[in-house]
């Protein structure tokens, strides 16, 4: 096995990347880059009545996106290629034998017909039906058969399947990175099958070989993995390998804290479990994304990293670079981590302030018709996802249709009004016209008139922008434009009339 860290990314292309999938890579390619060691990425397509074009592109697109860089596999190349399964599948054979030879696994011809009736006979006497040590001298196999019969079976070309020889009275262990030793007894692994009819490996055999030839090192993978652990176990014992150390992931839980987090459970709640916008080709349905939702891959990355893991100080907010540098297996806690939306958020609200105003117009395009920076400096720290400044900057472009009546009942008056006036005409004479020129002469009129700025500025807000509270309102008028300003006044001005 490689001195050097070696991890695997290894999803199935089977539909849309569940976000606790992108954790699974995240944990990986932190744990890569904190021992200095290689991040891997395997396609694992043996099941390919469950292959859904367009997965396998969406994978590679959702990784680049979130900044997990791959050093070897798909998309990447390197030395052990091909990297996706089905484009292995001579070489599964080929171990798959091996293992029959020395007496590890056998050939099984049972019909799927006569193992349905010998799962029937089971269930008639209230028990279930496994393929394992005791039913297995029951059954047509190769270690039930002549050998003269099984040969000839062989050369007839008759289907059969792999099967590991799981041993009959033998205690299973290893040691977990985060859940410690783990110990199962072989009575309840069943033989599984290696190598399908068709000569397609199981996910088993294909996952164990492709670890091996691939020399990793470390296998860090979601808790669902934990059951077939002790099968991949015994197969490297099997097989004679020096084994890779294992570390299973806690699960994603939905946000109140009780079951797995679904698919089902985001919709309910209006939130995404998928890095990127999926359209099932199937049946069309799109699901939506952290991206398309306006989640910045930072702000994902920092979220994910901490659901299940914690460094052990006060600190939240961590670059990539201080992820990998604070990352550890052994932070890593065994129970569930609560799907925490509201968090991720949070998130996403302080890496949108840390951005540049530049960099957050960029990624709105052409949705802002103008002054785009400046209308992400006004907006940006009252919002949680990008998109919202297009929608919460419209007052900017749109006279109001209508004034907050409490406001105006409550605070126009004939002072206000005079003030408004006197307003619109000192800035109809105004040269240069910004922020800060708006609000000088605004003092200006409110000392001559003897008007207190408390009792003009919201009353002034509402005539503006209809609404009584909002953003910096001289930055505002600045970006409106001294002409839409001075029509919005006079507009007030003849509705509100007091006189």
């Amino acid at each position: 096995m490689s001195d050097q860290v070696r991890v695997r990314f290894a999803p199935s292309p089977t539909g849309a990347l569940h976000i606790g999938g992108v954790r699974t890579a995240l944990y990986n390619y932190l744990f890569a880059r904190k021992m200095g060691g290689k991040m891997l990425l395997r396609i694992e397509d043996t099941d390919q009545n469950r292959f859904v074009p367009g997965a396998e592109a969406y994978i590679l697109e959702a990784l680049k996106w979130v900044g997990i860089e791959i050093d070897e596999g798909m998309g990447a190349g390197g030395p052990h290629e091909p990297y996706r399964q089905s484009e292995r599948k001579p070489l599964y054979r080929d171990y798959a034998e091996a293992l029959i030879a020395n007496g590890k696994a056998y050939y099984a011809f049972d019909t799927t017909d006569e193992l349905d009736a010998m799962r029937q006979t089971f269930e008639s006497q209230g028990s279930a039906f496994q393929y394992n040590a005791i039913t297995r001298t029951r059954l047509k196999n190769s270690l039930t058969l002549p050998a003269d019969e099984v040969k000839a079976k062989l050369a007839a070309g008759e289907p059969y399947v792999i099967r590991l020889k799981v041993p009959a009275k033998e205690e299973i262990r290893f040691q977990d990175l985060i859940r410690d030793w783990v110990n199962v007894h072989s009575s309840q692994i069943d033989d599984k099958v290696l190598l399908k009819a068709d000569g397609m490996p199981t996910y088993h055999l294909a996952n164990v070989v492709d670890d091996h030839l691939m020399d990793i090192t470390h296998v860090i993978r979601g808790e669902e993995w934990l059951p077939s652990a002790p099968l991949h176990v015994l197969l490297y014992q099997s097989f004679g390998w020096e084994m890779p150390r294992f570390a299973h992931l806690p699960l994603l839980l939905k946000p109140e804290g009780n079951g797995k987090l679904s698919k089902r459970d985001a919709d309910l709640g209006g939130f995404p479990v998928f890095p990127l916008e999926w359209k099932d080709p199937s049946t069309g349905v799109v699901s939506r994304g952290f991206r398309e939702e306006g989640y910045l891959p930072e702000a994902t990355i920092n979220f994910l990293a901490f659901l299940g893991w914690n460094p052990g100080t006060e600190q939240e907010m961590f670059t990539k670079e201080e992820l990998i540098e604070a990352f550890s297996l052994e932070k890593i806690h065994k129970a569930g981590a609560r799907f925490d939306i509201a968090k991720a958020k949070w998130f996403n609200q302080q890496y949108l302030k840390q951005r540049s105003d530049e960099s957050v117009a960029a990624l709105l395009g052409d949705a802002l018709p103008a002054h785009a920076a400046a209308i992400v400096h006004l907006l940006k720290d009252r919002v949680t996802f990008p998109q919202e400044i297009v929608t919460q900057s419209r007052f900017l472009f749109e006279a109001p249709e209508q004034y907050d009546e409490q406001v105006i009942a409550g605070k126009w008056n004939a002072d206000v009004e005079g003030v408004v006036r006197a307003y619109a005409e000192a800035l109809a004479t105004a040269g240069t016209f910004n922020a800060e020129t708006a609000k000088e002469i605004l003092h200006q009129v409110t000392d001559a008139k003897g008007v207190k700025m408390g009792k003009v500025m919201q009353p002034l807000r509402v005539v503006l922008t209809g609404a009584p509270a909002g953003p910096d309102l001289m930055l505002s008028m600045e970006i409106m434009g001294k002409e839409e300003v001075i029509a919005r006044l006079e507009t007030a001005l003849t509705r509100l009339q007091t006189a």
